[in-house]
């Protein structure tokens, strides 16, 4: 065998093929882009779901200030609405109940009334409380800190504080004892009327030294509020008429000019009318729409990412 005829090596080359240029990362935007896809969706049922009128309720919640919803004024809208624009129905627009049904003669006489009636039963039992007040001789000797009027929520008993008598002690929510008689004294006196009652606590404008930033003055007044709703249902009111029991700390002063006067720290106790009632009610139900719609939006966030 010569030397040309040398075996040669045999070279195989054998070219590796890539299964794809980006592996398994299509399949994570892929996974996104189906989940930002079924929020959008979600989202829209939601926007479909809800009418103008109420989006247009809500939003007015929000600019609604609590203090104005509960004592009127600028702001607050015609007298007949809880809020400006929701017509006597917060899902509904003014134009939106005028094109549904109406109600006939016969009803708006009816309505008419039983608000009539509503108003007397509320004037009789003002009576009542002020006969008691000057035949009892507990209630009299502090007159002057009872306040009985009637106002547009109905029936109000006002307990105003005194320098030399005050109802709480100094930063508590523990009642004194000749408080805590007034209150039970008057309690039997609020289940005359089936109507549904509502308890206010109030402070004067004197701040704790935290500047607001923890126990304030809103968290004092709410605990005197429902300290005095559990005086009345141990004197004898029904507790299933307690509607609302709320704290404003200094927000509405009874005596503005003198903001840190002891008649601003009170407790105002309201036999509501059934129409104060009944919208309390309601925006207790908006309150509780916007809730659901704040978690419904938190949902979705979570999902998109």
């Amino acid at each position: 065998m010569s030397g040309d005829d040398k075996t040669q090596p045999i070279v195989i080359k054998r070219i590796k093929k890539s299964a794809g240029g980006h592996g398994g990362a299509w399949k994570i935007a892929y996974a996104d882009f189906v989940t930002a896809l079924m929020a959008f969706f979600l989202l829209m049922w939601l926007l479909g779901s809800t009418t103008k009128a109420q989006l247009q309720g809500i939003a007015q919640w929000f600019k609604n200030p609590e203090k104005v919803s509960l004592m009127g004024g600028p702001g607050s809208g015609s007298s007949n609405s809880i809020l400006p624009g929701g017509g006597r129905n917060l899902v509904k627009t003014v134009g939106e109940e005028q094109r549904g049904a109406k109600p006939n003669s016969t009803q708006i006489a009816q309505s008419a009334a039983a608000a009539a009636v509503d108003r007397k039963n509320l004037e009789n039992l003002q009576k009542v409380l002020n006969q008691q007040i000057a035949s009892n001789p507990l209630l009299n000797a502090f007159r002057h800190q009872l306040l009985v009027s009637i106002t547009r929520e109905g029936l109000r008993i006002q307990v105003v504080d005194s320098a030399k008598r005050p109802m709480f002690a100094l930063g508590s929510t523990d009642l004194e004892s000749y408080a805590r008689s007034i209150f039970q004294a008057i309690a039997p006196s609020l289940n005359r009327l089936p109507n549904q009652i509502s308890i206010t606590g109030h402070t004067d404008a004197l701040h704790y030294q935290n500047g607001g930033k923890g126990y304030s003055n809103y968290n004092l007044s709410a605990g005197r509020a429902n300290a005095v709703r559990q005086v009345l249902v141990q004197g004898g009111l029904d507790e299933s008429k307690v509607l609302r029991v709320v704290g404003m700390g200094s927000a509405v002063l009874y005596d503005p000019k003198n903001p840190d006067s002891p008649l601003n720290r009170r407790v105002s106790i309201v036999v509501l009318s059934q129409e104060a009632a009944a919208k309390i009610v309601r925006n207790q139900e908006a309150e509780r729409s916007v809730a659901s719609a704040a978690a419904a939006a938190q949902t979705i966030s979570a999902a998109v990412h």
